[in-house]
């Protein structure tokens, strides 16, 4: 592949980050709404089985071409471990116990955690100038942490405490989709994780359902909540997914959790004019922070090697000068 076709797959994987920052900024908000008439795990059940049926409907279609074995599925379990099986429990439960607004400050710190355990798991290493640009970010998230849960320990605490295990289930679900990336196509990568969320979230929800008093109170909400299904299931979920596997298949790990501070912006945003939510002072100077501590974690950052599309490997940011523009 010349340098040209290389380029160009890199500006359709930044695209295809842009995309999925965009969708997940808004998905707090339907999360949220959808929250407001159902419990975490019917919600999770719902939309991961809206998702499995939506891939498994375009498949049979021809619409979507890609296989997948027993074999292949087992080897991307890490992936569904962290996401969805993780992940969205956390966040789900975290925006329960918190807000829209709030959830997506916190996630925002997802590429400073990227970028902590690439150091760790990938021998690759922070640059001198990227340092206070992590601190500044983890500042933020304790500052809005200390602020917010005065007086309200119990909630508050639950609830920060479950979005900080979603950060780090989404960061270790970079790294590991990295590697997958050499293997599986973005497609394979989707259909594993939807089909696992949609068998391990409907499993615990029919579960709940049948303990208290019988199954027909599964289906019963869908009139209330389909907007919210329909948006978490197609556009979060398929849409979303195989825009972050795709990224993830040309540009490493950190240039794609990039675009969560895109996220943050957006669902501050349907929280607070679509949803009403308040909006106070320590929120925008933790927010403030976190964004610049992002920006300049990745601004300082060094560009990894160019090599062909899904086998990139990771530079040595101890020892590369140059600088992601």
């Amino acid at each position: 592949m010349n340098y040209k076709e290389k380029q160009t797959m890199h500006y359709k994987a930044y695209l295809a980050s842009l995309g999925f920052a965009t969708i997940f900024g808004f998905s707090f908000m339907f999360t949220r709404e959808g929250l407001n008439h159902i419990d975490p795990f019917h919600l999770l059940g719902l939309r991961f089985g809206l998702a499995a049926l939506t891939l498994t409907l375009l498949r049979q279609a021809r619409m979507l071409h890609f296989h997948i074995g027993l074999k292949d599925t087992k080897a991307l379990l890490p992936l569904a471990l962290f996401l969805p099986l993780i992940y969205f429990p956390s966040e789900t439960v975290g925006i329960q116990l918190t807000s829209s607004s709030h959830a997506g400050m916190v996630v925002s710190v997802i590429p400073i955690f990227v970028t902590i355990l690439s150091a760790f798991l990938l021998r690759e290493y922070p640059t001198r100038l990227q340092l206070p640009f992590i601190f500044a970010t983890v500042s933020g998230v304790i500052f809005i942490f200390f602020m917010q849960s005065r007086g309200e320990v119990g909630t508050q605490l639950l609830g920060n405490l479950a979005l900080m295990g979603a950060v780090l289930a989404a960061a270790s679900y970079n790294i590991a989709s990295r590697h997958a990336a050499e293997k599986y196509s973005p497609l394979q990568r989707t259909w594993a994780m939807m089909v696992t969320g949609a068998i391990a979230f409907n499993a615990v929800s029919l579960g709940q359902h049948i303990a208290t008093g019988g199954i027909t109170g599964y289906l019963q909400p869908l009139l209330q909540v389909w907007p919210s299904i329909v948006y978490l299931g197609v556009l979060s979920s398929v849409v979303a997914f195989f825009l972050i596997n795709y990224s993830l298949s040309h540009i490493t790990a950190i240039q794609s959790a990039v675009f969560a501070n895109l996220v943050t912006v957006i669902s501050i945003a349907a929280g607070v004019l679509i949803l009403g939510e308040d909006f106070y002072w320590y929120q925008a100077v933790g927010a403030i922070t976190i964004l610049a501590g992002v920006y300049g974690t990745n601004r300082f950052a060094p560009h990894p090697h160019e090599v062909e599309p899904g086998k990139e490997k990771f530079c040595n940011l101890k020892s590369s000068e140059s600088q992601v523009k």
